[in-house]
């Protein structure tokens, strides 16, 4: 289903019945990525996943994206499905979006769940995303597909799981350039750490023990920013912990959505 937001046509859709949980996937993916997350959740939760802007079926305009314009299309999705809470479960760019749209629309996520993202980048990682831009404008999606899946998943996952590489890498070489482009000129710009205290919501930081892209440390420093968060470390995942070890993932985030609801 589609809804036209914020200029934009936005591609979701709704299973389960229950409190609001929004799902908010990664760069080069699109809302299959929570396909392993779908059978936990919708027997006690109304679930929302939508391809974010420059993804899947969503629009992908040309030009830089940013994330406040990202924040913007989840708020005109919701206004256009009525959604006044909802809990928000965002990985790695999801998290970001989660993040900034928790800054500029206070009061509208009852949690907040942060897996395998970050609240800032190093001023010198602008340069990686640069490099990104110019291989997919040059290769297409093909040109970075492998290496990012090596960066996604621990080099054992990979080898003992060729079809969910063979899945996860069509949503990569899938994903628009536009999109991809658009999307990584507003990835190295967030900058929250100062503000996570700002958020109100019970928040819970998931990471991969082996995530190279965002690290347990930045994990950590969301951690000690946001008072009272929840941090769990995913053992024998990367980036996609969430695909990796969904079991461990669907524990830790089932486990804190009914500690909320208390």
């Amino acid at each position: 289903m589609k809804v036209k937001a914020n200029g934009i046509e936005i591609n979701y859709e709704i299973a389960g019945s229950g409190p609001w949980v929004t799902l908010s996937h990664s760069l080069a993916c699109d809302l299959h990525m929570w396909d392993e997350q779908m059978d936990a959740l919708t027997r006690k939760y109304k679930v929302l996943r939508f391809d974010t802007r420059g993804h899947g079926a969503s629009s992908a305009p040309a030009g830089a994206y940013t994330l406040e314009e990202m924040a913007d299309d989840v708020h005109g999705l919701f206004a256009a499905l009525g959604i006044k809470q909802t809990h928000w479960v965002g990985l790695s760019m999801g998290g970001m979006i989660g993040q900034t749209f928790a800054l500029n629309y206070p009061g509208v996520f009852s949690t907040m769940v942060l897996a395998d993202t970050t609240s800032r980048y190093p001023a010198d990682g602008a340069s990686v995303w640069a490099e990104r831009i110019k291989a997919v404008e040059a290769g297409g999606m093909q040109a970075i597909a492998d290496a990012t899946l090596a960066r996604w998943f621990t080099e054992p996952y990979r080898k003992s799981h060729p079809q969910v590489m063979d899945r996860i890498g069509g949503y990569i070489r899938a994903t628009p350039v536009a999109g991809f482009a658009g999307c990584c000129q507003a990835i190295p710009k967030i900058n929250v750490t100062h503000r996570l205290k700002e958020i109100a919501c019970p928040t819970l930081i998931i990471v991969g023990e082996q995530d190279p892209g965002t690290p347990v440390a930045m994990a950590r420093e969301i951690h000690e920013a946001k008072p009272g968060s929840e941090l769990v470390i995913i053992p024998s995942a990367a980036h996609l912990s969430n695909v990796e070890q969904p079991q461990a993932f669907n524990a830790a985030l089932l486990g804190f959505l009914e500690r909320a609801a208390k």
